[in-house]
C-alpha cells in the first residue's frame, strides 16, 4: 500500500482584544463556513478537537471557527506566551495526522438555537437583522477570533450571543452598543437596542 505524505499544516497565533484568549490560524479549513463554541469540557462530545484541548489544564473554553480555533484560559493561568508552543505542536500534529474536528452527527444533537441563517419564517426585520450581521458583521468579529450569533428579535429589541473571544472580552460591550447596535439602528429602522446574552 502506496501512502502519500499529509498535508504540511502551520499554524500561527494572533491576539484578540479579549487577553484571556488566543486565535490559532490553521493554513486549512477546520470547519468552512461555520463555527461551535464550546463553552465547557462537557460539551466536548461534539468535537474530537476541543475534547483533546480540554486535556490542558488552563483551557477554559474552545471556540471552532472557518480555518481558526480561539481558546480561552483560566485567569490565573499562566501567560499565553508560556503555553503557545506547546498549543500550536499539538494543532499542527492532531491536523497532520487527519484527527477529526467537528463531529457533525453530535453537532445535530446539540441546543442550536442561535443562528444567523434566514429561515423561511423569519419576518422581514428578522431577515434583515440576520443578513446585516452575516455580511458586515461576522468578517469583523471572525477576525478577533470570535462570533456573534441572533438569538431573538422582540418589538425593538435585538439579542444576540457573544461566542468565543468576544465572550467575556472587556470591548465586546463597547463593540455591540456603539458598532452593532448604531449600524442596525441606520440600516433597519424598526431596531430600538441590541442586548447581549450571556450563554
Amino acid at each position: 500500500m502506496i501512502t502519500t505524505g499529509n498535508t504540511i499544516v502551520s499554524i500561527y497565533t494572533e491576539m484578540t482584544p479579549n487577553p484571556e484568549t488566543m486565535k490559532f490560524v490553521a493554513n486549512k479549513l477546520l470547519y468552512p463556513g461555520k463555527s461551535i463554541d464550546i463553552a465547557d469540557e462537557h460539551l466536548a462530545f461534539a468535537s474530537p478537537l476541543a475534547k483533546e484541548l480540554f486535556s490542558f489544564p488552563f483551557i477554559k473554553s474552545v471556540f471552532i471557527a472557518s480555518n481558526f480555533v480561539t481558546l480561552t484560559k483560566n485567569t490565573e493561568q499562566d501567560d499565553w506566551q508560556d503555553v503557545i508552543p506547546t498549543i500550536k505542536t499539538f494543532l499542527k500534529e492532531y491536523l497532520e495526522n487527519g484527527g477529526i474536528v467537528v463531529n457533525e452527527e453530535e453537532v445535530a444533537k446539540m441546543k442550536q438555537e442561535a443562528s444567523n441563517t434566514v429561515n423561511a419564517d423569519d419576518d422581514d426585520v428578522v431577515k434583515r437583522i440576520k443578513e446585516l450581521l452575516e455580511n458586515y458583521v461576522k468578517p469583523a468579529v471572525e477576525m478577533d477570533g470570535g462570533a456573534i450569533q441572533f438569538k431573538s428579535y422582540n418589538e425593538g429589541i435585538v439579542n444576540l450571543m457573544l461566542q468565543g473571544s468576544c465572550s467575556g472580552c472587556p470591548s465586546s460591550m463597547v463593540t455591540l452598543k456603539a458598532g452593532i447596535e448604531g449600524m442596525m439602528k441606520r440600516m433597519i429602522p424598526e431596531v430600538k437596542e441590541v442586548v447581549a446574552e450571556a450563554e
